[in-house]
């Protein structure tokens, strides 16, 4: 019995050893066995591998590539233009041209965003204005911490809005390099707005009409806008929701967004309803561009608008600085008209939907939805709870692409209905996009239960947004009054002789109207050679201003209605020959 225990002895000492790699040469043993049969033989008494596999640890093969249940998420190559080839110029266009606007379009359609590249001049100012909006926040944030927070203004809030010709009011604080940057970003905007309109088979000054006109007029502020944020490192673990993400996301109301950064954090949604890092590796060079609402609305939703939302790391360390950022809005002009008749003689296609409506009217419809959104009328709880079981009523009648209702709902031969921008991708990819079945093209049957039920809906929410508008308008004109009430003289209005208030011009920043007496009682803004001086309201200009005539020199000037003193009656009736004699000098 001692023999087979020591012939069972030497096969039990290698299974401590580890398992040697495998090797494309044969191993020594096995060149033994084929040099020597008796080797062999005493090979052949050893017991199978098999019945030691206990005891020897389990082989790791070299995988040649990732397992088919753990593949890594493609990740999303956004396209990059230059900024000097979508710059419009005389001539006929290159091939430079032409290959920029091809993917800058190419990108918008399949990522919802396209990244532009600034030149060296550019970068340097983008550059320059981003760190000095970090300086310029960080410095209002010790100012607070000191107990100066009074004076830092409306600037201490961590975010800060720029218009182009507004004026600084008392108190209020800027920061440095912002006009420089607001010129920057509206001509990267609006080379971007140009090359989308010469895809569209458009003139490139098509949507000229919607936009400020360049320069600026005297005394009027831009619509656009420019806004600075500030993202400190200790307050991003308060921000962030599970995943390290934050769950809100916007979409913009007007024609284009562009961000600017030195770190990345804006995630984007593709059209297949997918979120993506959209600015990943991007630097104060790079420009994310997103299209918005308004610019959808005036293409008949041929320029989907783009839902984006802020990234914020849970790992404060990753941006030990903090994360500035400069978002330029293009915003068309209240006033303006939407109208989509030139993409239409265009030989494009317009959806009944799509009718013309002024940007003010727009504007509004896009606040009473968010305020539907923000404010539902029943239990938040009950609605987010019922949120994670069924979708809404709304989302179920409504295209996921465009946001349009239903109204032209076509059901295919998978079962599955489609409104118009949706079924012609699902037509082109001859796929249904929802159970990934092929179907007919020839087999489409309108759903009229669909239809109707769109109709139904799509009119109680008109409703809905009509008595919301009214209602805030309503409320507004309440509150006016109530200031009116309680600031009697002071700066909504004025109180006459016979104890009526005078007329009350819109607005608590206009209490006096064209052509009424005032007299210059200045503030520390005001120069000291017009204090004291009367003079008459040629015309009105925005936030507060008027176009003074002084009535001893005929002088224009422009003041802000804070440093202005309505007349008494009897200094007016003295002033009735002056102002005469100014009118027939004019």
């Amino acid at each position: 019995m001692n023999v087979p225990c020591k012939q069972m002895l030497p096969p039990i000492a290698p299974a401590t050893l580890p398992s040697p790699p495998p090797s494309s040469s044969p191993p020594p043993a096995a060149a033994a066995v084929a040099r020597s049969p008796q080797t062999a033989v005493v090979q052949h008494q050893l017991p199978s591998p098999l019945s030691i596999n206990f005891l020897l640890p389990p082989a790791q093969p070299f995988p040649s590539g990732p397992p088919p249940d753990h593949r890594p998420e493609p990740i999303k190559e956004v396209g990059r233009v230059r900024l000097l080839d979508i710059l419009p110029y005389e001539g006929a266009p290159s091939s430079r041209y032409i290959r920029a606007v091809e993917a800058l379009s190419d990108s918008l359609k399949r990522h919802n965003a396209v990244v532009i590249e600034l030149g060296n001049e550019d970068e340097v100012v983008m550059r320059c204005a981003l760190e000095l909006v970090r300086m310029f926040f960080k410095s209002r944030a010790q100012c607070g911490i000191s107990g100066a927070a009074g004076n830092c203004g409306k600037s201490s809030r961590g975010f800060y809005i720029y218009r182009a010709g507004r004026a600084l009011e008392d108190g209020d604080l800027s920061p440095p390099c912002m006009s420089d940057a607001f010129r920057c970003l509206s001509r990267a905007a609006r080379s971007a707005l140009s090359s989308i309109a010469k895809h569209l088979r458009l003139r490139s000054d098509v949507f000229n009409h919607l936009l400020d006109d360049t320069p600026l007029p005297l005394n009027e502020v831009s619509s656009s806008m420019l806004v600075a944020t500030y993202s400190h490192p200790s307050l991003q673990n308060c921000k962030v929701s599970l995943g390290g993400k934050s769950s809100v996301s916007e979409v913009e109301k007007g024609l284009l967004t562009i961000i600017a950064s030195d770190h990345p954090g804006i995630q984007v949604c593709d059209p297949h309803g997918h979120w993506y890092l959209a600015d990943k590796g991007s630097t104060p060079s790079d420009l994310l561009l997103l299209t918005g609402k308004a610019l959808s609305h005036a293409t008949a939703g041929l320029c989907t608008a783009a839902s984006y939302r802020v990234a914020t790391e849970c790992n404060s360390g990753s941006v030990p600085g903090g994360r500035p950022s400069l978002t330029f809005r293009l915003i068309p002009q209240a006033n303006a008209i939407l109208d989509c008749s030139r993409v239409a003689a265009a030989g494009h296609k317009i959806p009944q939907s799509f009718q013309p409506i002024s940007v003010s009217q727009f504007m509004d419809d896009l606040s009473a939805e968010e305020d539907i959104m923000c404010n539902p009328p029943y239990n938040s709880c009950e609605v987010q709870n019922n949120h994670g079981s069924e979708p809404s009523l709304r989302s179920v009648l409504s295209d996921p692409m465009s946001g349009s209702f239903l109204e032209d709902a076509i059901v295919v031969s998978c079962g599955h209905s489609f409104g118009s921008h949706m079924l012609k991708k699902v037509l082109e990819a001859a796929r249904c996009m929802l159970c990934n079945v092929e179907i007919d093209p020839g087999s489409l049957i309108p759903n009229l239960a669909l239809r109707a039920a769109a109709v139904a809906v799509r009119g109680e929410d008109e409703r809905r947004l009509f008595h919301n508008t009214s209602l805030r308008k309503r409320r507004r004109e309440g509150n006016e009054q109530m200031d009116l009430l309680k600031k009697p003289g002071k700066e909504n209005g004025e109180m006459s002789v016979d104890g009526q208030f005078s007329r009350h011009t819109k607005g608590v920043q206009f209490p006096f109207a064209v052509n009424e007496k005032v007299l210059i009682k200045g503030n520390r803004r005001t120069p000291d050679k017009f204090v004291g001086r009367e003079a008459v309201i040629t015309s009105l200009c925005l936030n507060g201003w008027y176009l003074l005539k002084l009535f001893d020199s005929g002088e224009s000037v422009r003041l802000q209605y804070r440093s202005l003193q309505k007349l008494a009656n009897s200094q007016a009736d003295d002033c009735v020959q002056p102002l005469a004699s100014l009118l027939n000098n004019r």
